[in-house]
């Protein structure tokens, strides 16, 4: 198949645009001719020594999106894709109305639910949810059942890095790892109440934050207030935080929202034992609590709770390390080609329906 990824920017930090390229990285390996159309970025290099071409498109407010709309016209009408995969609503909205002209298929991913916007997703002719919260979500706010198929994250031997660090980070133990942007729906603070009370009169863990975003300064002031501020370290963002997972005890994510998060699955690739809030595809990921400790969002009590069974406890740690282990073959980027190379098969073999996705008045792409 000759196969078109959209996407509005292609920059680092961002998980549906590593997902993005693990994907069409795989397709290539695949033997499908896979072009990645976005705006700039840092990742041509590696599409390139994977057999993806890449074709900046121009990136902006409304006159760039109409360069783009020109733009990708011309590169569609070029190459007749079988399939555009569209990972963003604004390239979303470009693709559904250029396909009139382009005779392909259009297949959009949901990675983002709690966008505002994320319902107009459903104008490709299958969305892809990355997890079954998601799709179930999304059927809530109005994309008809019938399109919406799941194909979960996977980032295991996926092209944008090698699979295991050269080495492990050197940090003090009991060690807690999170990676998470630094904004409120991550729930970092709850993690820095919960492991201050974990360090009351119990185990004198460490706890690592791995990222960076505009709450960085007010999370350091809970830190330092918290009394174990000495104890907690922030790392800020790193290209590849392989190297601080595989030097870690255990992986918290605290997040109040996550569709289906590549770091916990990155902890689980890496022997983590983990522990995550019960939300969004969290649970999915940790195997409904067989693969990790799941804990009540937003709840400091709960996860310092599920910290000290964990830290506090040599044998339900390494328990939890294999059985992070286990699971991961499930978590591989081939597996997510596959799945999503066969959702491209059924979308080509559909007829034209009746009723159509449309474009809503006044839909701007953002």
């Amino acid at each position: 198949m000759r196969i078109v990824h959209l996407l509005k920017h292609s920059r680092k930090a961002n998980g549906h645009v590593e997902v993005a390229v693990d994907l069409a990285c795989e397709q290539a390996r695949l033997g499908h001719e896979v072009l990645f159309v976005a705006g700039a970025g840092h990742f041509a290099p590696v599409l390139a020594r994977h057999g993806v071409t890449f074709i900046e498109m121009p990136e902006g407010g409304a006159l760039q999106a109409i360069a783009m709309l020109r733009d990708l016209a011309i590169v569609l009408r070029r190459t007749k894709p079988d399939i555009v995969h569209a990972h963003m609503v604004a390239s979303a909205i470009l693709a559904r109305l250029l396909e009139p002209l382009g005779g392909y298929r259009l297949i959009t991913t949901l990675h983002n639910s709690f966008d505002r916007q994320s319902r107009l997703m459903g104008l490709g002719d299958l969305v892809i949810a990355v997890s079954d919260a998601v799709r179930r979500e999304m059927q809530e706010k109005g994309i008809p059942a019938r399109k919406l198929r799941v194909v979960h994250n996977g980032t295991v031997d996926g092209a944008r890095r090698a699979p295991t660090p050269l080495e492990a980070a050197r940090l003090q133990h009991p060690a807690i790892v999170t990676v998470a942007g630094l904004h409120p729906r991550k729930g970092i603070d709850t993690l820095i109440d919960a492991f201050a009370q974990l360090r009351e009169g119990g185990p004198q863990a460490h706890l690592y934050i791995v990222g960076a975003g505009p709450a960085r300064a007010a999370l350091e002031e809970r830190a330092a207030a918290s009394g174990q501020g000495d104890a907690i370290h922030f790392m800020g963002y790193l290209a590849d935080p392989l190297s601080v997972l595989a030097g870690a005890d255990v992986f918290v994510l605290a997040s109040l929202a996550e569709p289906c998060s590549l770091a916990l699955i990155e902890a689980r690739q890496m022997g983590c034992a983990c522990i995550a809030s019960h939300v969004g595809g969290n649970p999915e990921i940790l195997d409904f609590g067989q693969s990790g400790r799941l804990f009540t969002p937003g709840s400091s009590a709960d996860l310092a709770e599920a910290l000290r069974a964990v830290v506090g406890d040599s044998a339900e740690l390494a328990r939890l390390r294999q059985a992070a282990q286990d699971g991961k073959a499930h978590w591989t980027v081939e597996r997510m080609a596959r799945e999503t190379l066969d959702i491209y098969r059924e979308a080509r073999g559909l007829g034209r329906p009746a009723e159509r996705a449309h474009v809503p008045e006044g839909a701007v792409p953002q």
